[in-house]
């Protein structure tokens, strides 16, 4: 069993942290998606119709991977315990 979530990166943050100028961490921030011109957008607002999350990434290729205002999959899959 899998559950897909359809959500938008809406921005990316910056928090400095510690006593040195150089330490900090980005957040991306998303936030359930929905255009009512899209079918796909109206099943998925009957099933999670409102959600956010926010992950913290420290690695900078995978930042580059990620743009403000793109919609992106975010699939949930249960792991197995074994």
């Amino acid at each position: 069993m899998s559950v897909r979530a359809k959500m938008t990166l809406n921005s990316i943050t910056e928090e400095k942290w510690g006593p040195n100028e150089g330490n900090s961490t980005k957040y991306l921030n998303f936030a359930c998606t929905y255009d009512s011109t899209l079918p796909e957008d109206q099943r998925f607002q009957k099933a999670t119709p409102n959600g956010s999350a926010r992950f913290q990434v420290d690695n900078p290729s995978a930042l580059e991977q990620f743009v403000p205002g793109q919609a992106y999959y975010v699939d949930f899959t249960p792991v197995s315990k074994s």
